[in-house]
């Protein structure tokens, strides 16, 4: 993969930001203000609304408080956004290679061809095995995968790094690089260290 700049301009500004589970407030008076090529690494315990906020981010749930503007969007350009939780949404029945097809087929093919994402995640020998087959390490590489076939310009990732190896943990740090060397953004929610230089930190506190 070459590092340059090919997605639009897009800013991420949220001011005044509370999130939460119906009238239950996990986070409050949050500021976010990501320019194109930025990063930024939800920390705080558990409970504290980091995966909460990552699906306020992409309107899964509705935000309590404050605004969100994603500025410099072009509302024709299609989905902006890949939101990845803490799950793989993985079906065992399906072969690896199905399952990115599937993806595809939802999400649209102008990345990496199938192959190409696999072979990047080091999953390109287990193409024609059954997704349940896979380690939960391997699984979290096939969700990485999503990202690299359909390219969006923000990341929401809710505990990318679960269960990957050093190896693994490496390839999310490159994966993160290249994606912000293209000028896309990525909001990281995580209690592991990532090896990606110029990322910032929000810190999120215990829930009360």
């Amino acid at each position: 993969m070459t590092d340059r700049q090919v997605f639009s301009q897009l800013f991420l500004k949220a001011q005044g930001l509370a999130c939460g589970r119906g009238d239950n407030v996990l986070a409050s008076g949050i500021a976010i203000d990501l320019a194109p090529g930025a990063g930024l690494l939800l920390r705080g315990p558990n409970g504290s609304g980091k995966s909460t906020l990552l699906l306020t981010l992409a309107g899964l749930l509705p935000k309590l408080d404050g605004t969100i503007e994603f500025v410099g969007r072009d509302p024709e350009a299609g989905p902006f956004l890949h939101y990845c939780g803490h799950k793989n949404a993985v079906r065992p029945r399906l072969s690896v290679a199905q399952t990115l097809d599937f993806w595809i087929a939802i999400n649209g093919d102008h990345g990496l061809a199938r192959d190409a994402a696999l072979a990047e995640v080091g999953l390109g020998k287990a193409a024609n095995l059954d997704a349940g087959y896979l380690s939960a390490g391997q699984q979290r590489r096939l969700a990485l995968a999503r990202l690299l076939v359909s390219p969006r310009p923000l990341w929401l990732l809710d505990e990318p790094s679960a269960a990957l190896d050093r190896d693994g943990a490496a390839l999310l740090a490159r994966l993160l690089a290249h994606h912000l060397a293209q000028g896309g953004l990525a909001i990281i929610a995580t209690h592991d260290d990532i090896a990606v230089p110029g990322l910032a930190t929000l810190t999120l506190g215990a829930r009360p």
